[in-house]
């Protein structure tokens, strides 16, 4: 008997766990694997549309991982705003596998995208483009808990798409059980513990894209706002994702974050920030004046 390799292995493994879909979808490839479920692209025959099915990779005896996708799919089918992937269709493969159809996003991962600009201000836009997406999910009671660079995409005419609800929950006692669930890093200090959560997990998470967008040697008011989201304590952050946009506006207007007291020294870098070229000008223009009377006092 021959051994199979470990390309054949995987081969086989793949051709063993392909969906048995709608003839209605032709499967173009895989876009991706998570931890418990394979995302696919396909192609809508009927519509003539590329979309994105996500399979479970394996039946669950229980029925938590089923139940988990059900509760996804049912999360972003209530969620209607341009920041959030629309669902089309939810059900169950032959082979007892839950799945759920989707528009198919195709862009680049938040930190690649915000690296390819130019300056400090457009990485402020696309990250307030990101605070509005989340925002809008806590409005309708769900928070994400797994806010990071690589779940967040930018398209190519610089959408900004929030990805991978699979561990979002709504804010209510039945679906905010204390689990631990998230990425390392972007996980909110009660998160790593269990404990139950609520919107300010996600301002955390929030405040480490921000710190990861602009770098260490951002602005100092910029490093004091995504540190007060980040913070350790949930009381010590924005209250809201509403106020850690509020602040960020403050600073696109040139005026002083709530995260950064002014004092008059910052209030005057700020003031020559905004009027450089004038009083370049000015400047140059009384040198100018004072050389001349020099010279005409010779």
């Amino acid at each position: 008997m021959t051994a199979l390799s470990d390309a054949a292995v995987a081969r086989l493994r793949a051709e063993a766990a392909r969906p048995e879909l709608d003839p209605r979808y032709t499967l173009r490839g895989v876009a991706g694997r998570g931890g418990a479920a394979t995302i696919y692209v396909a192609h809508d025959d009927v519509l003539d549309r590329d979309v994105a099915i996500k399979v479970l990779d394996l039946v669950d005896a229980d029925g938590e991982a089923a139940a988990r996708m059900l509760r996804e799919a049912q999360i972003l089918a209530h969620l209607d705003h341009p920041g959030i992937v629309p669902i089309h269709e939810r059900g169950t493969l032959p082979d007892g596998r839950s799945f759920y159809v989707m528009k198919l996003v195709r862009g680049r991962p938040l930190d690649a995208a915000a690296a390819a600009l130019p300056g400090l201000a457009e990485r402020l836009a696309l990250f307030g483009r990101v605070l509005e997406t989340v925002a809008f999910a806590h409005a309708h009671g769900v928070v994400h808990r797994d806010l990071t660079p690589a779940n967040i995409l930018v398209g190519a005419f610089g959408e900004v798409m929030v990805m991978d609800w699979g561990a979002a929950c709504r804010t209510d006692a039945a679906d905010a059980r204390p689990i631990v669930i998230g990425t390392p890093g972007f996980m909110a200090p009660e998160q790593e513990q269990g404990d139950a959560v609520d919107a300010r997990a996600d301002v955390f998470a929030l405040g480490r894209l921000l710190a990861c967008l602009t770098g260490p040697d951002a602005d100092a008011a910029v490093q004091a706002m995504a540190q007060r989201a980040a913070a350790a304590s949930p009381d010590d952050r924005y209250p809201s994702v509403e106020a850690f946009a509020a602040d960020l506006g403050r600073y696109q207007r040139g005026a002083a974050p709530l995260a950064y007291p002014d004092s008059i020294l910052r209030r005057l870098r700020r003031w020559y920030r905004r009027y450089e070229l004038p009083v370049l000008l000015v400047l140059a223009y009384l040198v100018m004046r004072a050389a001349l009377l020099v010279w005409q006092a010779r």
